[in-house]
């Protein structure tokens, strides 16, 4: 099951980059879909971290959430750099506790934190995460814990 939707996940997103529709074309697309997928199959690659089918559904949500703490990050950020209201920066260096059970999932918060400006993650192990955060009110937000939440369910121990 994860072979064929991985398959269909590559030829779909093959399509899109290619946008030809010519019978010749799609047959040779398809054919080096089959073979990448006989070949990832073979190497014993294709996993539930590898492609995590299970965490498509919430995808959306987490996107979502985590646009929007890019997009007030770096409004706080840009304040900060022009000194709006006299707020100034503060570094600090954080060890948070990781919640996420699996190499993915904290993979991903790592990830996020990263993403988000003002904050960069500097060490991941298997039980925290070093964080450097530009701001205290940053290092508290991550401490408070509420971007660990927002990772998908399967992920995280409950």
């Amino acid at each position: 099951m994860k072979a064929f939707s991985y398959g269909v996940f590559l030829f779909v997103f093959w399509l899109l980059l290619s946008g030809h529709f010519e019978p010749l074309l799609l047959g040779l697309g398809l054919t080096s879909v089959v073979l990448t997928i006989f070949l990832a199959k073979r190497m014993n690659v294709i996993d539930h971290e590898s492609y995590p089918v299970h965490l498509s559904s919430q995808f959306p949500a987490f996107f979502v959430y985590i646009s929007r703490e890019i997009v007030s990050a770096n409004i706080d950020v840009a304040k900060r750099i022009m000194k709006f209201r006299c707020k100034s920066i503060s570094p600090q260096l954080i060890e948070i506790p990781v919640p996420q059970k699996t190499d993915m999932g904290r993979v991903i918060y790592a990830n996020a934190i990263t993403l988000t400006p003002g904050t960069v993650s500097v060490e991941l192990t298997k039980d925290k995460i070093i964080v450097h955060a530009l701001t205290r009110e940053a290092a508290d937000d991550l401490s408070a814990g509420s971007m660990a939440k927002a990772i998908p369910d399967q992920v995280v121990e409950k």
